[in-house]
């Protein structure tokens, strides 16, 4: 076994597919069923379950050797950066796993901040839900993420409070208040957020002694202000999500006041390489995160 098997597997792992980790590391696909063929020999164990609609799918000790393969080529990353920096130069890749809220607000500001001084250094970001990201977090695929409570399991750092509004249509009757309880959200076509917001909506809804009762099922923001502008229904979501809301659509404070806390996470800061160290540093500076 070397570092580029190591990246091969890896890489089938993440994207599902010989030949497309094949292409992306160029190596055709005899060359790729050889080396997994060969690895599997090696081992004595089956790494992959091949299926016609899935594509390739790791066998549970495939799942568990793909772990430690990632650890492995995350020493080779560390060794790659310390002489890096002892030779004046900053290099490095950070993996990072956003919803998509976070993505837009938060990565964009940490990494243009980063790229001024240190150019060389590269990011891979991945989009997904709040779970999505706990379970790249888990697996190692990711470096650090963005998520929201409950945040026991990892290293997190608070990044952000964001209120929690109301939002509905202008010409909605419940418009003409200027603050909505939960109460009178129960007999609306609720449309619920499942990209990071459903947890904090149904602990507002919890709170009021209310059960939450949603029609629409969505995971995108963008989404939802259309659902609302067609008059299909109404929301609770996050301010973040509301910095660019259409003209008919109108927000409102609720009772009691909810919000969402967003935190950065890592499994272990003291395993973070380098450049993760950086980038965490980085947003802490930036949003004056509390150490």
């Amino acid at each position: 076994m070397n570092k580029s098997l190591l990246q091969l597997i890896v890489r089938i792992a993440d994207l599902g597919s010989f030949t497309k980790a094949g292409q992306e590391l160029n190596m055709t696909q005899p060359a790729v069923s050889r080396a997994v063929n060969a690895l599997e020999a090696e081992l004595g164990v089956g790494l992959w379950i091949r299926n016609r609609r899935k594509g390739v799918v790791l066998t549970d000790v495939g799942e568990r050797i793909v772990y430690l393969f990632r650890g492995i080529l995350d020493g080779y990353e560390k060794v790659g950066q310390e002489v890096a920096r002892e030779k004046g130069l900053e290099t490095g890749i950070v993996r990072i796993g956003a919803f998509p809220v976070a993505s837009t607000y938060f990565v964009p500001k940490i990494i243009s901040d980063i790229t001024r001084t240190y150019p060389n250094i590269r990011f891979d970001i991945l989009e997904g839900t709040i779970a999505e990201i706990k379970t790249w977090l888990d697996s190692r695929r990711i470096d650090v993420g963005f998520i929201i409570p409950p945040v026991d399991d990892y290293e997190a750092f608070h990044l952000h409070r964001e209120e929690l509004y109301a939002v509905l249509r202008a010409d909605h009757p419940l418009s003409a208040k200027p603050v909505i309880e939960a109460s009178d959200l129960l007999d609306q076509s609720l449309i619920l957020c499942k990209a990071g917001y459903e947890s904090p909506v149904i602990e507002w809804f919890d709170r009021s002694g209310e059960t939450i009762q949603a029609k629409y099922s969505l995971y995108n923001n963008m989404t939802a202000l259309q659902f609302i502008q067609e008059g299909m229904g109404v929301a609770v979501m996050a301010e973040l999500s509301l910095q660019s809301v259409p003209d008919d659509v109108v927000r409102r404070r609720l009772s009691p006041t909810g919000h969402r806390d967003i935190h950065m996470a890592v499994t272990s800061f003291e395993d973070c390489s380098i450049a993760v160290r950086l980038f965490i540093d980085t947003a802490r500076r930036l949003f004056r995160i509390e150490p």
